[in-house]
């Protein structure tokens, strides 16, 4: 995953966002590529850094950037998308200067079933990094697979999407959404019940550059960790956040189609396990509800 020396060159009036648009004018309210890489401790993530005042999706100009050969770790944020996307198909709402819409290039060795455990690495460090601003890590928990919640509340969530040569994985681009500075009230209507930003947690705004600096610091070590020796390097770090394992849950697949069980844990392979009235079952994608106890 060590990126080659080379910089890319991208044209960022392809990037589907205003011409003109990278490097936008340095304003209180604005993040700034320069000065978030001045003071990143990282050896190869955001060594290459595109920031944008608006594009479609992250995710997409990233995986334009990896289809011109970008090197591992190049990265992408955005003040704003137009078209932010979500698990699942879903929309990811964002509001400009306010939150962290961020999208990584990497290249690792992965087969495309191992790959989801990049998704768990990352909810790792995004929940790490949260915790370290709300300052209690009792309040932060992962909701299998990758969504970060505080106080049982989304604050991020992580989309990755593969690209492909062939059978083969040829690039992974992780996108992660961290609610930061977007006070709940103005969350759409539908995700108010079930969604926050950390700003509405603390009651106070966040330092989006020091949040952005901290979680690449801490994503680097992690995927180069699940890199090498697959989740079950990082499954540790992951049940440390994991407060599922006895709950109650309904799981919908891509289909549709839906199981209730009890969580058991985590597979040392990222699947959730569950105890159903057939035996135990493994469930390795899907969308989970967790079913309210019983009065």
């Amino acid at each position: 995953m060590r990126p080659r020396p080379a910089r890319v060159p991208f044209d960022p009036r392809r990037a589907g966002g205003r011409p003109g648009s990278e490097q936008p004018p340095l304003r209180a309210d604005r993040l700034d590529a320069a000065a978030i890489q001045a003071g990143l401790r990282t050896r190869w993530l955001a060594r290459t850094l595109h920031l944008f005042e608006e594009v479609d999706s992250t995710n997409r100009v990233a995986q334009e950037l990896a289809r011109q050969g970008a090197v591992p770790g190049t990265t992408v944020i955005a003040e704003s998308q137009s078209a932010g996307r979500g698990r699942l198909g879903r929309s990811f709402f964002s509001p400009p200067h306010q939150n962290l819409y961020t999208s990584i290039v990497l290249h690792p060795t992965a087969t495309a079933a191992d790959a989801s455990a990049f998704v768990l690495a990352a909810a790792v460090a995004v929940a790490d990094t949260v915790a370290a601003f709300v300052r209690d890590p009792s309040r932060v928990e992962i909701k299998w697979p990758n969504d970060v919640q505080v106080d049982g509340l989304k604050v991020s969530g992580i989309l990755l999407e593969l690209g492909s040569d062939g059978a083969r994985v040829a690039h992974l681009v992780m996108g992660i959404g961290v609610n930061l500075n977007a006070p709940r009230e103005s969350l759409p209507e539908e995700f108010r019940g079930r969604a926050s930003s950390l700003r509405s947690c603390l009651g106070a705004p966040v330092d989006r550059a020091a949040f952005v600096r901290d979680l690449y610091e801490r994503l680097e070590p992690i995927l180069e960790r699940c890199a090498e020796r697959g989740f079950g390097g990082v499954l540790p770090a992951f049940e440390a956040h994991f407060r599922m394992r006895g709950r109650a849950v309904r799981v919908a697949d891509l289909a549709g189609r839906t199981q209730d069980g009890v969580v058991t844990g985590v597979a040392p392979d990222g699947a959730l396990r569950l105890r159903t009235g057939a035996g135990e079952i493994r469930v390795v994608a899907g969308d989970v509800t967790i079913l309210k106890e019983p009065a």
